[in-house]
Formats: C-alpha cells, structure tokens, sequence
C-alpha cells in the first residue's frame, strides 16, 4: 500500500473513491484496465490521505444536500479497510452532515458499520448495494477469491432488509460458459427475493473485456479452467463485449421473476433512485405515527 494526497475527493457527481486498487482478486474485474491510467500495481492499494477531512470540506461547501455514492472502482471495504478505517472515517462524515449515501461492495466486512448505516438512513437515504454474480460458494471462491462468498452477501442483505435499509444487487457480470446458466441465475434470484431488494442491476449476460483487465482474466481462466481461454479467443476475438449464447432466455427470466415479486430491474430508475436526496421527515425520524409529536 502507499498513501497520496489530492486535492479534492467528491467527482463532480458527488461519488468518491477512497482506495485505488483492489486486493479482492475477482478474475474478471474492469477496474484493471489501462483506460483507468492507473500508475501502480493494481494489488499495491493507493490510500487517499486525508480522504475524510476532504470530504468534509466538500460537503460543508455544497449549498444543497445530496446522497454520496462509493465503490464503483474500488470497494470501500478490502482488507486494508480493518485496519485503517477510513470508510468508517467518511461515513461519519456523510452522517454528521446530514447527506445521504449510495454504498457499494461485495464485503460482509460493511457491518461493522451498521450503526452509520442506520443513523444516516433515520435522517435521509442510505442504499447499500451488493454484488451477486455466482450461486455456487465453491465456484464464488474461484471468481471471487479474496472476499467472503456469495452466501454470506446474501446473509448482509437481510440484515439490511430486518433494518429497513434498503438494498440495490448487481447482478454482474455473468461469466460465458461459467456462471451463465440457469442454475446460478435461479439461485442468485431467489436470494435477491428473500432479502426484498429494491432493485437489481444488470447489463447484459455476459462481461466486459479491454486491454488491461483482458489479460488477467486470460491468465485466470488457464490456472483455473484449461482451455477455456482459447474457446473465447476462437468465440469473442478481441470484442469489448462478450456475450453468453444464453443471454436472451436469461433475460427472460430475470425480467419475468423482477415483475412477479416487484423488483425493479430498469437501471435508469434505480440509479435514479440512488441518487435521490430524500429528507425525512422529523416525525419519521423519531419514529412517531404522521401527525403527532
């Protein structure tokens, strides 16, 4: 790891990241691609110095509140984050101020802060979101391999669910002839309904590759699936895109379980959603009936 100072830690749509880099290890992430210009190792995780005092300036400038979002390039919650807890530092931050908070990761390790969690969803919105890509533990542990499994997530997503915290899946991506099946899909479903997920977001079955991320998934699928690099070199070729055979009847089938156990599945209305400040009301907040107080 090794720290560095910026000037600023808010995008211009109010989302941040806190690391840069990644010590998950997910055979597939888009994170490692060469677009990114990312000038260290992937595994060698950039600390923000001072990431929670920037935030702070940021928000107690902004003349209006609004929902923060984090995790899109890097989860807030790896290893590292045990230890120096400045995802905890930044939540604070989110909480004292009174914005709101879109969270995203793939780690149980985001309950330890439950209470942040709670307090900034008793005053506005707090949407915490959660990667589901493959049923099987065993499989999760290879396609995910640095962070809990697959069942575990599902486990954080009703605890969220029995907090009235309300929660977002990816459902993404769904790998070419590995977890694009039926099967997964089914599994990964039924856990989404069980934990009464607002939403599920999803692109398309199947994955992105480019230059950068493209390798270390090539290299990935010869340690652990042999010969299955070539069947996508013979298939995809160098497409950015790559597109299970089953995509379609996948699809299918998670539009229809969506529409029958009211989850949304557009993602303009759950990024919509997301980024929605919501201001409750004191009445609400206290936990009296409307009307009274």
């Amino acid at each position: 790891m090794h720290f560095k100072q910026y000037k600023t830690i808010l995008s211009p749509h109010n989302g941040m990241n806190i690391y840069r880099g990644c010590s998950h290890g997910c055979i597939y992430c888009d994170s490692r691609s060469k677009c990114y210009q990312m000038d260290h190792d992937f595994e060698d995780i950039e600390i923000k110095t001072d990431a929670h005092r920037m935030l702070a300036a940021q928000l107690q400038a902004k003349r209006k509140k609004c929902m923060v979002g984090t995790g899109a390039m890097t989860d807030p919650y790896i290893p590292l984050e045990g230890e120096l807890e400045y995802t905890r530092r930044c939540l604070e931050v989110i909480d004292h101020n009174g914005f709101g908070l879109a969270i995203q990761t793939k780690s149980d390790g985001i309950l330890r802060d439950l209470d942040l969690l709670k307090s900034i969803n008793a005053k506005t919105k707090c949407v915490v979101q959660m990667t589901l890509t493959t049923y099987n533990e065993d499989l999760c542990k290879i396609v995910e391999p640095n962070v809990c499994t697959t069942r575990a997530r599902f486990e954080v997503l009703q605890i969220m669910r029995d907090n009235g915290i309300p929660t977002v899946v990816w459902l993404t991506p769904l790998l070419p002839f590995i977890n694009d099946d039926e099967k997964n899909l089914r599994g990964i479903l039924d856990y989404c309904i069980q934990a009464q997920v607002y939403g599920i977001i999803n692109f398309g079955i199947g994955l992105t590759l480019r230059e950068g991320n493209r390798e270390y998934f090539y290299r990935k699928l010869d340690e652990h699936f042999p010969g299955l690099k070539q069947r996508y070199q013979r298939k995809y070729g160098n497409s950015y895109e790559v597109n299970s055979d089953n995509h379609d009847k996948l699809m299918r089938i998670l539009r229809g379980e969506c529409q029958k156990h009211i989850i949304c599945c557009n993602n303009d209305e759950i990024f919509k959603y997301m980024s929605a400040f919501e201001e409750k009301r004191k009445e609400q907040q206290m936990g009296l009936p409307m009307g009274m107080g």
